[in-house]
């Protein structure tokens, strides 16, 4: 849907805001976005703003608390995206929210009428490797958690940045216990564990409605395509300067450094 000028002026204050400038007051934009297809509109325009071209974006941010609730997707901004390790304190980053998860990459290209068709028990078979990831969660509004969600969703689902580990062979989990997976998330010298707490409880859950959310535009979605696909640790608090260590077991460790 086109957007009008006050909805590009939101855009435009956003840009800003993801690249330093001050948070938004979500005042305007909470009267104006009020509706899902409005809030991706928005979305799809900060995306394109923030210097991406055209196409399907190669890095996603997919879930939802549950399964019987709406699934909410975001593409992420190519400068945001880091391997294992790093530091991120380059980033213009208000906030240090930390969520544990586990990231999926397609092995092959899926068109939109097969997204289509696709259920969650074939949706396993379009993935060719996983890994642990660490989404670092921001916002740039000015209510921070407690804008709405319409407006978190308009702003990249309020994300902030993605570490990625080392990716692995995916077919050895194609049947994998993940209620009874363990993951252990380290924060400075604070350790807090996790069994089985994605709320979706498969990753793969997410795969049916995030490809047909990226190809109902009638674009293919390439091979090679990232999805994280939800939290294991609910939105923990983190502050500069502190070292971040996520461990899923058998699956591999993620770090980064604010």
């Amino acid at each position: 849907m086109a957007l009008g000028d006050a909805d590009e002026a939101i855009v435009q204050t956003l840009r800003h805001a993801h690249r330093g400038g001050p948070a938004v007051d979500e005042q305007a934009a909470q009267a104006r976005i009020t509706s899902l297809e409005q809030a991706y509109a928005l979305q799809e325009r900060l995306y394109a703003a923030l210097g991406h071209a055209p196409g399907v974006p190669p890095y996603w941010k997919s879930g939802g608390p549950s399964r019987s609730e709406p699934m909410r997707h975001a593409p992420l901004p190519m400068a945001g995206v880091r391997p294992t390790g790093s530091a991120l304190g380059t980033l213009p980053l208000r906030h240090r929210w930390v969520e544990a998860e586990i990231a999926l990459r397609l092995g092959q290209a899926v068109t939109p009428d097969q997204a289509w068709r696709l259920t969650p028990e074939d949706a396993p078979a379009l993935v060719d490797a996983l890994c642990v990831s660490i989404e670092a969660v921001d916002s740039r509004w000015a209510a921070g958690r407690a804008v709405s969600p319409l407006l978190k969703l308009a702003d990249l689902q309020v994300h902030g940045a993605l570490v990625l580990g080392e990716f692995r062979p995916f077919a050895p989990f194609q049947s994998h216990d993940w209620a009874g997976q363990e993951c252990q998330v380290r924060i400075g010298n604070v350790v807090r564990n996790f069994r089985g707490s994605l709320g979706v409880g498969d990753p793969s859950w997410v795969l049916p409605d995030w490809l047909r959310h990226l190809s109902r535009h009638g674009a293919a979605v390439p091979a090679g395509t990232v999805v994280s696909t939800g939290t294991w640790c609910g939105l923990l608090d983190a502050e500069a300067g502190d070292e971040v260590s996520v461990e899923f077991a058998g699956v591999g460790v993620t770090t980064l450094r604010f």
